[in-house]
């Protein structure tokens, strides 16, 4: 059965329906938030980097929209962050293990910690991914995780040789969060809205000013926020076992607002890219294989659920349809990720 549904580069009349996912993504959800300026500068940027209109495109950011070609409805959207944390700071918490002993008292047992850091500068960061409940099912969500990794494959040169991935921690449905009502408040003496707010529209230099600068010992944090830190959100389980599956590990690595774990994989290990091949399409009935295709070029890119079957090495027989969807003609080539 052929998808109506195509990932393509953002455009600046998307921006309707992206604030329309801002609104539906709720509290927390950092990278989509109910902000026209902020949205509307993304938008802008996306467009410029998929143009080659960046004099460096190392720092590009590249946001995606499902669009059903059939409704023309945005089912979802997500994004490529070709380098975080050069112009501004991207901070987190490493949890440390430190060990305590001593011969007189006859005790020892080792204490985690949090301490700052900002360990990922020039890292690409796949994120702000969100799927419309409506739209869900089918293979569309592993459309669109898995059409970001053949992007950056795409001008692998232009992206860090580390991908990480920041998933949103434990917050409620009202926006309460158990981790920095525990710990950030304190320091920072005000809201999560409105420290999440100050992050995605400044430097992060509020950061760098009201953020402990000793480590945090966690025993000493209530239970209710020792508890989350390292879990998602409820609604981020499924985008985590995506990224164990991807190759992603989560490797003590936190959020300092929310708690929430920060996954990363060397980009030579992403499995989507490893299994993958380019092919050459071409157009006739048949079955066997279904998957993901997506352009080879980053100017044009757009990446469709596939099926079809493969002749010989390196060939693909698919649909007119899927080649319509992709923008390409019989004989072009296109990079292929088949279910195995």
């Amino acid at each position: 059965m052929t998808s109506p549904y195509v990932m393509r580069p953002a455009e600046l009349s998307d921006y309707d329906a992206l604030r329309a996912m801002a609104v539906e993504s709720g509290a927390g959800f950092t990278s989509l938030p109910v902000d026209e300026e902020i949205l509307r500068n993304r938008l802008l940027k996306s467009v410029d980097s998929f143009a080659g209109r960046l004099e460096t495109p190392e720092y590009g950011k590249y946001l995606m929209m499902l669009e059903n070609t059939e409704t023309g409805e945005i089912g979802g959207c997500s994004a490529v962050k070709a380098g975080v944390g050069v112009k501004s700071p991207f901070f987190n918490y490493r949890i440390i293990t430190l060990a305590q002993a001593s011969q007189e008292a006859d005790r020892r047992f080792d204490m985690d910690a949090l301490i700052l850091t900002n360990e990922f500068v020039g890292c690409t960061e796949v994120g702000t991914l969100f799927l419309r409940p409506e739209h869900r099912g089918a293979g569309v969500g592993r459309l669109l995780a898995q059409s970001r990794y053949l992007l950056i494959n795409t001008k692998p040169e232009w992206f860090g040789e580390k991908v990480i991935a920041e998933l949103r921690g434990v917050v409620s449905h009202d926006g309460d969060t158990p981790f920095w009502e525990c710990l950030g408040r304190h320091f920072f003496r005000m809201s999560f809205t409105e420290a999440d707010y100050l992050s995605a529209t400044t430097d992060n230099q509020f950061i760098l000013d009201l953020m402990p600068k000793y480590p945090i010992y966690v025993d000493l944090l209530p239970n209710e926020a020792r508890e989350v830190i390292g879990r998602c959100h409820v609604d981020g389980v499924p985008a985590y076992k995506l990224l164990e599956w991807e190759g992603f590990n989560f490797e003590n690595v936190v959020d300092i607002f929310d708690g929430g774990p920060i996954m990363q994989v060397s980009q030579s290990h992403l499995r989507t890219v490893r299994e993958s091949k380019v092919m050459e399409l071409e157009v006739g009935a048949a079955t066997g294989s279904t998957g993901i295709a997506a352009r080879t070029d980053l100017h044009d890119y757009r990446a469709c659920l596939i099926e079809g079957a493969v002749i010989g090495e390196k060939r693909f027989m698919t649909t007119q349809d899927t080649l319509d969807k992709l923008k390409l003609k019989r004989g072009d080539k296109a990079r292929i990720w088949l279910r195995s």
